[in-house]
């Protein structure tokens, strides 16, 4: 009896981190034996676009390690809002996973009813990349850098207008905290999508718009555009000759977009554990880094709680922009 006792006592304290956390939730049989199917990952725009390429490229490296398929699939529609719903809804077993971009933060500010809250409704993972946006001037535009269009600006107000991809967009927002900061009227002219944006730009309607690089970087080799400046904190490392909006003088303005994976609230630890850890591998992987950088990316994994403590941040950034600029809530 003392033998069977010392031996009990023995195989307890080799319990794995992993096996106690488990043995403390509801349904801990089910988490232990996650993956036993194929995992849905949800992303809210078009295919073939930066979301859904980025959402292929990860979860295509994070299945080798998790042994199960990831199935990728666009809900796309009302700005990123409908995948974010749907993701919200699923059951909290760790079969549906959201790629979330930047944009939710923003219709987290905008929208005034949606079927979910933008922090509380998720359990987040891991951030996978952040990417700026670029100040792209059209062939007709006078400016050779930003400052000059912010001098024209301030002695016109609103004789200055500059093109996104829509309302309520992160491009669109993006010229907004410019003009507040600047202390200059803009105006705003939204188009449906990137390539309307371009269009027009190239057509001379707008003299400027607010593009992520991934869709200037062809029309930059024509030389028929021409950047006056990047949204980041930092200068982008594909163009490290061009400044800043900051550095251009405007103090404090940092816009970049972000991908990242988030799960139904109440997913059990464990499994958000094991994707966190299958992101940050997958990251690791020269091809995936080398093709997310290409896309103009700085590649960062992060821990849940500062994805969290992220995203809570930028609805507050944004929410407050709203309210100053006076936007109109969708």
């Amino acid at each position: 009896m003392q033998r069977r006792t010392l031996l009990a006592g023995a195989g307890a304290s080799v319990l794995s981190p992993l096996s106690l956390a488990l043995s403390g939730l509801p349904g801990a049989a089910r988490a232990a034996a996650w993956p036993e199917r194929p995992i849905r990952v949800v992303q809210g725009f078009a295919p073939g676009g930066n979301a859904d390429t980025i959402a292929r490229l990860v979860s295509g490296e994070m299945a080798r390690g998790l042994g199960q398929t990831l199935v990728v699939e666009a809900v796309a529609g009302a700005g990123g809002t409908l995948a974010s719903a749907a993701v919200a809804r699923a059951p909290a077993d760790g079969y549906t996973l959201l790629l979330a971009t930047g944009g939710h933060a923003v219709t987290g500010a905008l929208y005034d009813k949606l079927a979910y809250q933008p922090v509380a409704s998720f359990q987040m993972v891991s951030t996978i990349t952040y990417f700026p946006f670029l100040l792209l001037a059209g062939p007709d535009a006078r400016w050779r850098h930003l400052t000059d269009m912010l001098a024209a600006a301030r002695a016109k107000p609103e004789s200055v207008a500059y093109g996104s991809a829509g309302v309520g967009s992160t491009h669109h927002l993006a010229g907004e905290l410019l003009a507040r900061l600047a202390g200059v009227k803009l105006m705003h002219v939204p188009y449906k999508g990137d390539a309307a944006a371009l269009t027009a730009l190239l057509g001379g309607e707008v003299p400027f718009i607010v593009v992520p690089v991934t869709a200037a970087l062809p029309h930059l080799k024509t030389g028929k555009v021409r950047a006056l400046a990047v949204t980041g904190a930092q200068r982008w490392a594909g163009m490290p000759e061009l400044p800043t909006v900051a550095e251009q003088g405007v103090p404090g303005y940092d816009v970049r977009s972000w991908a990242g994976w988030m799960l139904p609230a109440g997913t059990p630890a464990p499994i958000v554990e094991r994707l966190q850890q299958e992101t940050q591998r997958a990251l690791q992987q020269p091809t995936v880094r080398e093709r997310l950088e290409a896309m103009g990316g700085e590649v960062r994994a992060s821990t849940p709680q500062e994805m969290t403590a992220l995203v809570g941040a930028e609805v507050q950034k944004w929410t407050q922009l709203v309210a100053e600029a006076r936007i109109s809530r969708l």
